[in-house]
């Protein structure tokens, strides 16, 4: 489950043709599961790791220690490190081992499948790691929309909300799909990010280059504690 939260919003260079809206916050999405899982590995893995070390003998210490060196980096990576940082100008996202910063005006779409993606104009494509789609989520987000549309029915409402449900949104039960609780959560952050998106990808502040940065305080780490071990594993 993805968590939206809030930001102060960022100071507008003084610069800036026009003040800033101080209805558009700066927002940051993160998998709240994808954390969780994140701290019970580092803990099990630190378990096990410092009890090799201690209780260990021979090269089980060295063996446990290099080990730890590559998990631990990794982990951190795949589980508590991506993030979705949006504000007035640009979207950043923190991957497990790269950060894109995307301004507004430089997104060609925001799309949902699979996964979560950015498409920028130029065609690349980026995923959005913190914000992963959960099928089972929107099964039941369409089952909740189903009987909600059926108990409106029953209760003398027209069918066409029912079909508004799954035919493009419209009708009543299509906003309780697109704006209540039954929605995935998954799908919740996208809409407030296409929202952002289309209300500042016009704007003169929220143009510029797409960058793209290796996170080496990652690679780095984990590379060093890959070389450690291949290494003792080589010496025998």
């Amino acid at each position: 489950m993805t968590s939206p939260e809030d930001q102060s919003p960022a100071p507008r260079p003084s610069g800036a043709s026009h003040p800033a809206d101080p209805e558009i916050r700066d927002r940051v999405y993160r998998s709240s599961g994808g954390i969780a899982g994140g701290v019970l590995l580092l803990a099990l893995v630190g378990w096990l790791g410092i009890d090799a070390i201690v209780a260990g003998e021979g090269r089980t210490p060295w063996l446990a220690l290099a080990t730890m060196i590559l998990l631990v980096p990794l982990i951190v990576a795949l589980t508590l490190r991506p993030a979705v940082f949006a504000s007035q100008e640009r979207m950043r996202v923190r991957n497990p081992f790269r950060v894109i910063v995307l301004p507004w005006g430089q997104i060609a779409t925001l799309r949902s499948g699979y996964s979560n993606e950015a498409l920028t104009v130029g065609g690349t494509r980026f995923q959005l790691w913190s914000i992963p789609v959960s099928l089972r989520a929107r099964k039941r987000a369409t089952r909740r929309v189903s009987r909600a549309a059926a108990g409106q029915d029953a209760r003398g409402g027209r069918g066409a909300a029912a079909l508004g449900a799954f035919g493009g949104g419209r009708g009543r039960a299509g906003a309780v799909a697109a704006d209540g609780p039954a929605r995935a959560g998954a799908d919740r952050a996208m809409d407030d990010l296409r929202g952002l998106w289309e209300a500042r990808e016009k704007e003169e502040s929220a143009q510029g280059e797409v960058s793209v940065r290796w996170a080496w305080e990652i690679l780095g780490p984990a590379a060093a504690g890959a070389v450690v071990l291949a290494i003792l594993l080589a010496v025998g």
